[in-house]
């Protein structure tokens, strides 16, 4: 298992993960669904949406295959899975707004990836909305098959501030 400490500007309350020969416009994908859901869906990429507009952090696990579901869930918000295929052998991670060069970038083997999204602590929030303990949790695995998104709320998440 490697595993990657991030801190993602998620300005527009969204980061995004895709390959690196692509670049998707995700314009389009955040509709009405999409930010209740806090996921985004392109056959490009991902857009994974947050509770703050500013640096949050993002902690990625690559397995070599299915994890079991994290046994404690009393601060997870929301657990959300999606497909994510890699082409050129670099998963992107980057602020939507980013510079392209300067984003983290994840050797990863060329296939199909599961994507798991741990949505955590987002009722930790400075009333501004500014400061908080929210964080992402993604757990990334090959897999041969490709499988409809899960979007499974555990509790309602607090409002945007």
């Amino acid at each position: 298992m490697r595993e990657y400490q991030l801190e993602i500007f998620a300005d527009y309350f969204q980061f995004h993960l895709y390959d690196e020969k692509l670049n998707p416009n995700f314009g389009e994908a955040w509709n009405q669904f999409s930010v209740d859901n806090f996921l985004a869906l392109r056959r490009e990429g991902i857009g994974i949406g947050t509770i703050r507009n500013m640096d949050v952090p993002v902690n990625i696990k690559i397995y070599d295959s299915e994890p079991k579901i994290k046994e404690d869930l009393n601060q997870v918000f929301q657990i959300n899975e999606t497909d994510l295929t890699i082409i050129s052998g670099k998963l992107v991670v980057i602020g939507c707004t980013e510079y392209f060069p300067d984003a983290k970038r994840i050797e990863l083997d060329r296939g199909i990836y599961r994507v798991r999204i741990y949505y955590s602590d987002l009722d930790k929030l400075s009333e501004d909305g500014l400061d908080g303990e929210d964080n992402y949790h993604l757990e990334i695995w090959k897999t041969d098959n490709t499988k409809e998104p899960i979007f499974n709320k555990i509790k309602p998440a607090p409002k945007k501030v």
